[in-house]
């Protein structure tokens, strides 16, 4: 009898210990899933925090950063002053263009240098230009041709206004002057028994005796 007590006790001891060890198991697989599922959660957390912070210090470098704005270009004075110089150029061509054609037509004169009594060749241009720059023009072609404060000009450079010289009669370097009015043409006052006139540069008779060509208006000579 007590032999069947204490085996009905184990019996009941070991269908309890099987019963419970599941439910342990579980319990302790729930505990685990848990504390994973918590640690996960946290992790997340922890993740979107970095991203907000991360986004927000962006955000700030972006705010940060300075327009970059468009800047327009710096002009210094030379522009404007290259541009004065070169207004006041054109007006004092046009005065000694408008002299230089009034005259055209009127007869050679040996010594002459105003409207009333006519012009020699040099005589011409010192009327043209004397009361335009602030240099003394010499009364001869030649004196013209080696005017320190005239500029040298190249031929294919020639511009309204500028002298052309020419060498007829082997006196000096230059013995005739002429001022060039563009399209290849110079206006001139030739020789006794000639009026005043526009003649072409590439006649081969002013090619054979062309000798070069000074610019006598300048920023620098002009009054």
């Amino acid at each position: 009898m007590a032999r069947n007590r204490k085996f009905a006790l184990t019996v009941c001891a070991l269908f309890l210990s099987s019963a419970l060890v599941p439910h342990a198991l579980a319990a302790g697989h729930s505990h685990q899933t848990t504390e994973h599922k918590a640690r996960a959660h946290k992790s997340g957390a922890s993740h979107k925090t970095v991203l907000r912070t991360s986004k927000r210090h962006t955000g700030a470098r972006s705010k940060k950063r300075p327009t970059q704005r468009k800047t327009r270009p710096h002009h210094t004075g030379t522009t404007s002053i290259a541009s004065a110089h070169k207004d006041r150029i054109e007006k004092a061509r046009k005065v000694a263009m408008n002299k230089l054609m009034n005259q055209l037509g009127k007869p050679y004169h040996w010594g002459g240098s105003s409207p009333r009594t006519g012009f020699d060749c040099s005589g011409l241009i010192w009327y043209a230009y004397k009361d335009l720059v602030n240099i003394r023009i010499p009364r001869t072609a030649n004196g013209m041709y080696h005017l320190r404060d005239a500029a040298p000009v190249n031929r294919s450079e020639l511009q309204r206004g500028d002298l052309v010289f020419f060498r007829i009669r082997g006196r000096g370097t230059a013995d005739h002057v002429g001022v060039y009015v563009g399209n290849g043409k110079f206006i001139q006052s030739p020789r006794t028994g000639r009026d005043i006139q526009i003649t072409s540069l590439s006649d081969n008779y002013w090619q054979r005796h062309y000798v070069g060509a000074r610019r006598v208006m300048t920023p620098d000579t002009l009054r």
